[in-house]
């Protein structure tokens, strides 16, 4: 696959991916997936909305009412919604990789890989600190990119091997 030698931030909020989540299930250490439970008559859920917790493999479900806490620490990365260990996420000598969904991962690959980042400028009315900008700077320093690269496969090759 050729790398694409220019990446245009796209304005993504550190909120974008959290909608879906892949998480460690509790029960079976499976893939578990956390979603916006169903609610008749509501167009899009907010973020705030309760949330449903689904095992394919082993039939566990659980119901968060709603709210939110954003992983912000260091150690084993968890979702918003349940506190669940992330199913995306390994460690590297330099710190923990990890993402939401796969949605996640191939943004922070899309950036990773490019040698030119363009970000907006500082005088547009978008964002300013968006989901790329936030990312940690061993992740966007470019002796870093073949390591952080290599790790986000690996994390990718976990979604195929299940």
């Amino acid at each position: 696959m050729l790398s694409p030698q220019r990446f245009r931030d796209s304005g993504h909020s550190k909120y974008a991916f959290v909608d879906r989540v892949l998480v460690r299930c509790p029960k079976c250490t499976g893939i578990a997936h956390v979603a916006p439970a169903a609610i008749v008559g509501e167009a899009s859920p907010s973020l705030s909305a309760p949330r449903r917790l689904v095992c394919r493999a082993c039939g566990v479900t659980r119901h968060a009412a709603g709210g939110m806490s954003l992983f912000r620490g260091t150690g084993e990365a968890v979702d918003p919604y349940f506190g669940l260990p992330l199913w995306l996420q390994t460690e590297t000598r330099h710190g923990r990789v990890w993402a939401y969904n796969p949605e996640h991962l191939g943004l922070m690959r899309q950036f990773v890989q490019a040698p030119l980042r363009e970000r907006p400028p500082w005088d547009s009315s978008g964002r300013k600190m968006t989901l790329v900008a936030r990312l940690p700077a061993w992740i966007k320093n470019a002796k870093n990119r073949a390591e952080v690269l290599r790790a986000i496969d690996r994390i990718r090759a976990s979604l195929v091997s299940r």
